[in-house]
């Protein structure tokens, strides 16, 4: 059933339950969504061809409201107005929300549904809460499909506004065990931080299949499609996921044109829409290590680079060793094993990052839920999530993932692997960055003792940045310039001098 309303004639009455603005495939999806649960959907689009289009090819799937202007489109929602917008981030959020302000009124729902930078949240939330109005940013995972059939939804803003929101939002989720993929995630920006580690876990997941999809197929010499079935008996097991599941799909496909496997044809330049990058920089000024987000993302930097790599591969000699794989059916499983292992350090530091967001923003948010809402309907759902969830219900304060007892076995099991696998990869000269840096932080953390102890000597001697010991209390200086006498800093600045002129740090 639908119901049309001509341009600048408001509804008798408000009929609609929800808004989207933005009719592209996500919001128009969205829109289907709502509208599939019982929802009366009102529409609005800056273009109102794109609203045209939908209701000529969807009217028949529910109730919907289209407006061709914003007033029209706000008079035929019911209060508290629940608007979505599903526009690009950045300036478009912006002028969306401009042009709503001098309609809206106290107490109405604005969501941001894009994949919006977390900060652009904070400002937004603030400055429609001085104007009574609740701003929330909600990120949603799961592509068009998943806008449409259920996607893993991550709402941020005040407890007050999932108030209203929340039942609406739960409805249209992705449903695993009758438990919907969606929850209140935390105050302000939250939403979209959560989203954002989403893309970067995401980003490192990828990266790391498409390393096991290397190895295998330069380690065993074998066709794409024997690659697929490889990856189709590995979403049987434990590595059971979305990714999966798709990239044996991919490795299967045969191009119609050419007779060729499809992934022969396809440029090998990864595209990015900087979710990955903005992980790897918060990562930085939180001081937590994501090194296997931070290698994916450089590794996509690294594809684009063309002119680089061109005058790379006509210079530079690899002087490997060729590869001779012994034992076809432990090879496969030494790079399943790794794999496993790998991806259990990208999700571990992803969940680090979010535990200290959480406290340096004051979100209080609760990564078992996280885990649990990303169970389904997202882009990096798994079936190991699932034991994600179960560690977080046994310690809410585990303050490492990969040291819960579960995936300390696991990764323990599959280290030697893991090991054989980098070492080979490095010996035949074949790139393996989120392998090689995730097993080094595996290590990392392990070790007794770090190079840190090095660093700290260093930073002493050319900058006078001061160290602390392992047998007392306290913090120390070195003379270097003079006698090597150690002076205990208490409280006061090293007098200019004592270390070696340097800007360094």
């Amino acid at each position: 059933m639908s119901i049309t309303i001509p341009a600048g004639q408001a509804a008798t009455e408000p009929t609609a339950d929800v808004g989207v603005i933005g009719m592209a495939v996500m919001g128009s999806n969205l829109a289907r969504n709502f509208a599939s649960h019982g929802y009366t959907v009102a529409l609005f689009n800056r273009t109102p061809g794109r609203t045209r289009e939908l209701m000529a090819a969807h009217s028949a799937d529910g109730s919907f409201v289209p407006a061709e202007g914003v007033e029209v489109f706000l008079a035929s929602l019911k209060r508290p107005r629940r608007i979505i917008l599903m526009v690009q981030a950045g300036d478009a959020t912006d002028a969306t929300i401009t042009s709503l302000l001098p309609f809206l009124e106290e107490g109405d729902i604005v969501v941001d549904g894009g994949n919006s930078h977390f900060p652009d949240t904070i400002r937004r939330e603030a400055a429609l809460h001085e104007l009574g109005l609740n701003f929330v940013g909600a990120g949603i995972s799961g592509g068009e499909e998943g806008a449409l059939l259920g996607p893993a939804i991550m709402p941020g803003g005040t407890e007050e506004s999932y108030k209203s929101l929340g039942p609406l939002l739960e409805s249209i989720a992705a449903k695993v065990d009758g438990v919907p993929c969606c929850t209140h995630v935390g105050p302000d920006g939250a939403g979209h931080f959560v989203k954002m580690v989403h893309n970067g876990i995401e980003y490192a997941d990828m990266q790391l299949i498409g390393e096991a999809y290397d190895l295998l197929r330069q380690g065993l010499g074998a066709s794409p499609a024997e690659l697929g079935d490889i990856f189709s008996e590995w979403n049987s097991g434990d590595l059971e996921s979305f990714l999966i599941e798709i990239t044996a799909e991919v490795l299967h496909h045969v191009d119609a044109e050419t007779g060729k496997p499809f992934i022969d044809v396809v440029v090998d330049e990864a595209g990015q829409k900087g979710t990955g990058r903005w992980t790897v920089q918060n990562a930085l000024e939180l001081g937590v290590p994501v090194t296997g987000i931070a290698e994916a993302t450089f590794a996509r930097a690294l594809s684009s680079s063309l002119p680089q790599r061109t005058a790379a591969h006509e210079v530079l000699p690899a002087n490997a060793q060729p590869w001779a794989v012994a034992d076809r059916a432990e090879f496969i499983d030494d790079v399943r094993s790794a794999l496993y292992a790998s991806k259990v350090v990208a999700y571990s530091q992803g969940f680090d990052q979010i535990a200290a967001a959480s406290e340096q923003y004051g979100w209080a948010i609760d990564r078992g839920a996280m885990a649990r809402i990303w169970r389904g309907g997202c882009i990096i759902r798994a079936r190991f999530l699932n034991r994600i969830t179960e560690a977080y219900e046994r310690d809410p304060e585990l303050p490492l993932l990969i040291a819960d007892q579960y995936f300390a076995d696991v990764v323990g099991t599959g280290v030697a692997a893991w090991r054989r696998v980098v070492a080979q990869a490095a010996m035949a000269g074949v790139p393996t960055p989120a392998f090689a840096s995730s097993l080094s932080y595996y290590d990392g953390l392990r070790a007794e003792r770090s190079t840190a102890a090095l660093i700290q000597g260093q930073r002493d001697l050319f900058g006078a940045h001061t160290y602390r010991r392992v047998d007392r209390a306290g913090t120390f200086h070195t003379q270097w310039s003079t006698d090597r006498a150690e002076t205990e800093i208490v409280g006061v600045a090293i007098p200019a001098g004592q270390g070696r002129p340097t800007t360094g740090g």
